[in-house]
């Protein structure tokens, strides 16, 4: 029997059968959405992931005891430019004018490991879900990169979007059943 959560994913899913695909042209061939005429809004989108590891290598890293140096900053630091090459990275992203990046690494002793969340606001046609997404998979990664000496086993997961607004489409935000901390 699926849960809440899975009922509410489905019917989402199900609202979308039968329309145009987007991102196909007439022929089928992948094409670029035209949002030239789509007015300019505010649009915000949150992701959240994390990145699983010993307590040791918790520890480690808290301690400032990185082998290549700071690794919260500079993931912190990877997950902004991230979020500003996104357009280079997935194809058919269109280049934003970003007006606000935040990467957030919280060390989680209960994992143990880091909860890492990105932010991206821009004023566009279109909206910052991948940025966001894109944000906290290369600081993921980074963080792994930075803490890979200290343990190459690290997990990571659960990379997702939590909330967005701006656009046609409406505000979304996970359901309580979704809950980010509870993955």
């Amino acid at each position: 029997m699926p849960s809440d959560s899975s009922s509410s994913r489905a019917s989402r899913t199900e609202s979308f059968v039968g329309q145009a695909l987007t991102h196909l042209d007439a022929s089928g061939r992948v094409q670029m959405v035209e949002v030239g005429d789509k007015p300019t809004v505010a649009r915000l989108a949150t992701a959240q992931g994390q990145v699983r590891m010993s307590k040791t290598t918790l520890q480690a890293i808290l301690a400032g005891q990185g082998p290549k140096g700071n690794v919260v900053e500079t993931a912190r630091l990877a997950g902004i430019m991230a979020a500003k090459r996104t357009a280079d990275l997935i194809p058919l992203c269109h280049p934003l004018p970003l007006s606000s990046v935040t990467v957030d690494l919280n060390p989680d002793p209960h994992l143990p490991g880091f909860l890492i969340t990105a932010t991206v606001k821009t004023n566009a046609q279109t909206g910052v879900e991948m940025e966001a997404l894109t944000a906290v998979s290369v600081a993921a990664l980074t963080l792994y990169d930075m803490a890979k000496a200290l343990e190459k086993t690290m997990v990571i997961e659960n990379i997702r979007l939590l909330r967005k607004y701006g656009g046609k489409s409406g505000p979304f935000e996970v359901e309580d059943g979704d809950n980010a901390e509870k993955c």
